[in-house]
């Protein structure tokens, strides 16, 4: 922890939310095509109908919005499953989350086919990824001792195994639906629209204000249950509420944006660097910097094949830099 003190933690903090600002106005302006701050401004001042309006409008505004909503939902989605199952690497599709979701998109368009609404099939991802997060939840819960961490992590890896191998069957045995289903399992924040954004944010916003709720439950949970239990924590709700908020934070994400990953490994560790295990600190500074490197990375995403005019998948880029990140830090680990 290298932030001791709560002016230091804030003046950070108000600094992450100054970068975040910058970052989407950048957003907003770069790509394959580059707007000044003055189009961007009079698009929605004066819009005029002109193809430089409509693409900040209808494509950079809302995929800007979405990234910023999907990596601060699946950074805390991350600090929420490392406290649950007290593991450093844990992340959201620990649970079977992404897996889930997955195959429940692929199910949707093997059944009504791609004409069916790309709403309905975020739905669709939504209700998968809940179910699976329950049936992980209640295999864990099941028999003695309850739900223990390490109950959790391989039910949910063989949740999400079972849950893959049914995406994997569909994809083979129907090759359109392997092009249909490509675009949601590669993770992107491309082709968004404001609507789909009004329609998963608020379940993201009940989980991060659940989260902050929960914060002083987290911070006894992560010294045993023992421990918190002797402190007067009902370690059962508190587990199942932190179980619940990230489906909602996770579910969301996936259903929004596909499965994206690392983000949850990646923003938890670097908020952990700067202000310790705190959650009172680490769940808004998760907020502020997920957000900020998804739209980072959905930038350097853009700008990366820009002379070719084409563009890669920010799920390409996240597990590009989750690999260079995890790395190091797996080492650290075995040799500490």
């Amino acid at each position: 922890m290298i932030l001791s003190s709560r002016l230091q933690k804030t003046t950070v903090l108000i600094a992450g939310l100054v970068v975040l600002a910058v970052v989407m106005v950048a957003s907003i302006l770069f790509g394959i095509n580059r707007y000044s701050l003055t189009t961007a401004v009079e698009a929605y001042t004066q819009f005029s109908g002109s193809e430089e309006h409509l693409i900040i409008t209808t494509s950079r505004m809302p995929r800007t919005l979405t990234a910023v909503a999907v990596g601060s939902s699946l950074a805390v989605a991350g600090v929420l499953l490392q406290a649950l199952t007290r593991n450093p690497l844990a992340s959201p599709s620990l649970i079977g989350v992404n897996a889930g979701a997955a195959a429940a998109i692929v199910t949707t368009i093997v059944v009504f086919g791609s004409q069916f609404p790309v709403s309905q099939m975020m739905w669709a991802g939504f209700i998968g990824a809940g179910v699976t997060a329950l049936l992980v939840y209640g295999l864990a819960s099941a028999g003695r001792g309850g739900m223990t961490p390490i109950k959790l992590t391989l039910s949910g890896a063989a949740v999400a195994a079972f849950a893959s191998s049914v995406t994997s069957l569909f994809m083979l045995l129907q090759e359109k639906t392997m092009t249909e289903a490509f675009y949601w399992l590669v993770g992107s924040v491309e082709g968004r629209q404001l609507d789909h954004f009004f329609m998963i944010i608020p379940y993201l916003l009940v989980g991060w204000l659940g989260a902050m709720v929960l914060t002083g439950s987290l911070n006894l949970m992560v010294l045993g249950d023992d421990v918190a239990t002797g402190l007067g924590q009902k370690i059962i709700l508190v587990k199942a509420t932190a179980l619940l908020l990230v489906v909602l934070l996770a579910g969301g994400s996936v259903a929004l944006a596909g499965p994206i990953a690392f983000v949850g490994i990646i923003i938890p560790h670097l908020c952990r660097f700067l202000v310790g295990l705190d959650h009172r600190w680490l769940i808004p500074y998760s907020i502020v910097f997920g957000g900020a490197f998804l739209v980072c990375a959905d930038l350097l995403s853009r700008l990366v094949l820009m002379p070719m005019r084409l563009e890669v998948p920010v799920g390409v880029a996240t597990a590009m830099i989750g690999v260079a990140f995890i790395i190091p830090l797996v080492r650290g680990r075995a040799y500490a």
